[in-house]
C-alpha cells in the first residue's frame, strides 16, 4: 500500500471555503438520508457486522483534509490514541495483502461503536445503511439493498419496500468541488486510501496531525 506525499496539507486553511462548502453538502446529505431512514424507522446503533470493519477506500483529496481537520479537534492524548491505533491497522493490512489474505479490521477512529471523528467522516460513511440507488453517467440505475443491520431492525416492521434515495446529487457535488480543490493544489494523482493510510500519511515526514 502505497502512502500519497501530503505538502498541500500545510497550507490546509488557504482551502477553508471548500471545506466550509463539503460541510453544507454533508449537512445537506445527512438530512436527507435522516429523512429516509425515519420513514423505515431505522436507526444505526452499531451490529457485529459493524460497517467499521469493512475496507473502504476514499478516492478524494476534500475528504482527506477534512477527515485531517476533524482529527486535529481531538484532545492530544486522544490524537495519539488515534495515531498509534492508525499505524495498527495500516501494518496488519499491509501485512494481510502481502500474504494475500482478507482482513476485516476495525477502522481506527471506532471507539465502543462510535466514530472519534463522525461530524468528518466520509461520504461513504455517511451513506451506508438504507437502500440506496446511483445513477451512472450512461444512465445505468444500479441499487444496493442496504446493510443486514437495516434488514434484521426493518423486515418484522413491514417496512422494507423501497423508499427512493438518490446519491448521485451527492456525488456530482462532492466532483465539483473535489475539481476545485484539484486546481488549486495543483495535485493531479488519483488516490485510493483507507481512513488508516489517510492518517499514517500524516506522520510520514510531511505532516503531522499536531
Amino acid at each position: 500500500m502505497n502512502l500519497m506525499p501530503v505538502p498541500f496539507l500545510t497550507n490546509r486553511h488557504r482551502y477553508r471555503p471548500l471545506l466550509n462548502r463539503l460541510a453544507t453538502l454533508f449537512g445537506g446529505m445527512d438530512r436527507a438520508y435522516a429523512a429516509v431512514a425515519d420513514q423505515y424507522g431505522f436507526r444505526c446503533n452499531g451490529c457485529v457486522d459493524s460497517c467499521c470493519l469493512t475496507r473502504f477506500y476514499h478516492h478524494t483529496l476534500l475528504e482527506y483534509l477534512y477527515l485531517v481537520e476533524g482529527v486535529r479537534a481531538l484532545e492530544p492524548d486522544l490524537r495519539r490514541t488515534v495515531q498509534k491505533q492508525a499505524l495498527t491497522v495500516y501494518t496488519e493490512m499491509a501485512d494481510a495483502d502481502r500474504r494475500g489474505e482478507a482482513l476485516r479490521i476495525m477502522c481506527p477512529l471506532n471507539r465502543d461503536g462510535r466514530c472519534m471523528a463522525y461530524t468528518h467522516r466520509p461520504m461513504i460513511c455517511r451513506l451506508h445503511g438504507i437502500p440506496h440507488e446511483l445513477r451512472r453517467p450512461g444512465g445505468e440505475v444500479v441499487k444496493n439493498p442496504g446493510c443486514d443491520a437495516f434488514f434484521n431492525q426493518c423486515r418484522d416492521s413491514g417496512t422494507t419496500v423501497y423508499i427512493r434515495f438518490d446519491r448521485t446529487p451527492y456525488y456530482r457535488q462532492m466532483a465539483m468541488l473535489e475539481t476545485e480543490l484539484r486546481r488549486k493544489t495543483g495535485y493531479t494523482d488519483k488516490i485510493k486510501l483507507t481512513i488508516a493510510q489517510m492518517l499514517v500519511s500524516t506522520m510520514n515526514g510531511t505532516y503531522e496531525i499536531d
